[in-house]
């Protein structure tokens, strides 16, 4: 019995010490080049902060992930968030003003027609509960998150089925 301890007390402290020499494991830090987007139509560029970058992908994951996993869109396939479909658009989303604007009161792909009752948005924030709380700092995030995402997921970010 007294052998059993013995062995298990040094392998308790092989464990131990093995743990100490491995060392921790840090998420990657984007740089800046990567954190910086669109912010409006007429070119004009934000930094995102690495603190917007999680914030964005929390809230993301927590308000969209479930119809754009991946960045794409669950109930139209064809069009995604990947950049040439956000610049198609009309008004172009391909940048966080527009996808602000969009968050806020949704619009058809084509801008003619409100799809505030089926998207969710701020707008219809009684009908998505999710939505209620978000601020325009929230979506900021969100919205730097959504056009950071191709350089860092590549093609996968709004690639669809053969990847998600």
């Amino acid at each position: 019995m007294m052998k059993k301890n013995a062995i298990l007390v040094l392998l308790i402290n092989l464990l131990f010490l093995f743990n100490l020499q491995v060392p921790l494991v840090h998420s990657v830090e984007l740089d800046e080049a990567t954190r910086t987007v669109v912010f409006d139509s007429s070119s004009k560029t934000i930094t995102l902060t690495p603190e917007q970058v999680k914030r964005g992908k929390r809230l993301f994951n927590n308000s969209c992930a479930q119809c754009h996993n991946g960045g794409i869109t669950k109930t139209n396939p064809n069009i995604g968030l990947e950049l040439e479909s956000l610049s198609l658009a009309t008004p172009a989303r391909d940048n966080i003003a527009n996808l602000i604007d969009y968050m806020k009161d949704p619009t058809s792909y084509d801008g003619q027609n409100s799809i505030a009752e089926l998207h969710p948005s701020i707008k219809s924030a009684e009908i998505f509960p999710k939505m209620r709380n978000l601020t325009d700092e929230d979506l900021l995030s969100m919205a730097g998150y959504i056009l950071l995402q191709p350089r860092v997921a590549q093609e996968k970010w709004g690639g669809g089925k053969i990847y998600y």
